[in-house]
């Protein structure tokens, strides 16, 4: 499978988190673990799409830090506007399992998903940009 087919497959993968996300408003029926780990998987997915879009071989982790990192050593500094997406890391497995009691105050889940939106967006023109080459 080439680099963008790759990144189409992770961008279509992200935008299935994205929609479930939307439906995840009301805590009382979503827990904050369930909320925060779709928001690092659809943070994860886009970024692994965005950097197989640049056909960079992306690292096997949920550490959204060091995917930041690694497109931004590739010149994208616009990524500080997602910068507040970082701390949903903890949700790939610490707080999947229920270790909710390290958390100060819940999720803001209309600022999280606005932001998994524009990350999202801006993935999605570059995935675009790269199929256009």
């Amino acid at each position: 499978m080439s680099d963008l087919e790759e990144a189409v497959i992770l961008l279509q993968a992200a935008h299935r988190d994205l929609q479930a996300l939307t439906g995840m408003l009301d805590r009382e029926v979503f827990a904050d673990e369930i909320f925060g780990f779709h928001v690092q998987q659809a943070v994860e997915k886009s970024l692994k799409a965005w950097l197989a879009a640049l056909g960079d071989a992306y690292p096997y982790t949920h550490d959204l830090m060091s995917l930041m990192q690694r497109l931004e050593g590739l010149g994208y500094q616009v990524l500080t506007e997602f910068e507040p997406l970082l701390e949903f890391t903890l949700f790939a497995v610490q707080f999947r399992y229920g270790f909710m009691d390290t958390l100060d105050e819940p999720p803001d889940r209309e600022g999280a998903i606005a932001l998994v939106s524009n990350l999202y967006a801006a993935t999605t023109s570059q995935v675009s940009l790269a199929r256009n080459k």
